[in-house]
């Protein structure tokens, strides 16, 4: 993916590209008319709505039944990202695929968690279960925590980022700013994760909470201080970035117990 502004990878080239991994898997629909509908529509969209305008396209040209369509799209995916790196740059192909999901499947709960999971091992579903959070708020959750223990790194990760209570560019989650306590499994699973990528979403979530839940965020912090491992002392630093940056007394006295 050569350096482009990334809402102009969405257009009619996205479009062909998608239509042909489709045709390759015998999917059978009208290419030519979703290509179409993709190039007249996407061009004064930006990055977001460009997305959706695809992931519209595509409901309407794959066949009405959701579980059907979305297995179609599952077998497009291909082989699993094994780094840490190229969810946007290989995989921003998927991200239509994802907001399909999100649009299109609250019906099905089941066949969406799995579509969720295969998604993320490539691109990611952190934006798609936010809406399962809100519609199915506890059997996401029940999900969720158990992806914190997967061995793959992207679902591990997908598990703390997709409950941060203010994740950039996507809408708050409302409950777990009033309460984040029912994230605190999740993230304690996951406190001496090995994979940087997995501690950077955590310590992101941990900083999310302190906003604006200070006592439970500390809470949090100080029960996890006590016998801290390499990797659970870098999360703890990420986490209280903004705090030590503003010298707050606190941060510092934790910072100065786990140097």
């Amino acid at each position: 993916m050569a350096y482009k502004q990334l809402k102009l990878w969405f257009d009619k080239e996205l479009a062909e590209m998608l239509a042909n991994k489709l045709l390759a898997a015998n999917t059978a629909f009208d290419h030519k008319s979703f290509i179409s509908i993709v190039e007249q529509k996407v061009v004064d969209l930006e990055l977001k709505n460009r997305v959706e305008c695809i992931a519209d396209a595509l409901k309407m040209h794959l066949p009405n039944d959701y579980n059907i369509a979305i297995e179609q799209l599952l077998s497009i995916l291909g082989p699993e990202n094994e780094k840490e790196t190229g969810m946007f740059k290989e995989y921003y192909w998927i991200m239509p695929i994802a907001k399909y999901v999100e649009k299109y499947g609250l019906s099905d709960f089941k066949k969406s968690m799995k579509a969720i999971y295969e998604i993320t091992k490539r691109n990611t579903g952190e934006y798609t279960v936010r809406t399962y959070l809100n519609v199915y708020p506890t059997e996401t959750l029940k999900i969720m925590k158990d992806w914190s223990k997967d061995r793959n790194k992207h679902v591990r990760r997908l598990s703390s980022e997709g409950v941060r209570p203010r994740l950039p560019w996507a809408s708050k989650l409302d409950q777990f700013i009033e309460d984040p306590t029912p994230i605190f499994p999740i993230l304690e699973n996951l406190k001496d994760d090995c994979s940087k990528y997995v501690q950077k979403s955590v310590a992101n979530c941990i900083n999310d909470v302190l906003k604006d839940n200070v006592l439970l965020g500390q809470g949090l912090v100080n029960n996890w201080v006590p016998l801290a491992t390499k990797q659970r002392k870098w999360i703890i630093k990420h986490a209280l970035r903004n705090l030590l940056k503003n010298k707050d007394e606190w941060a510092l006295a934790t910072l100065s117990k786990i140097s």
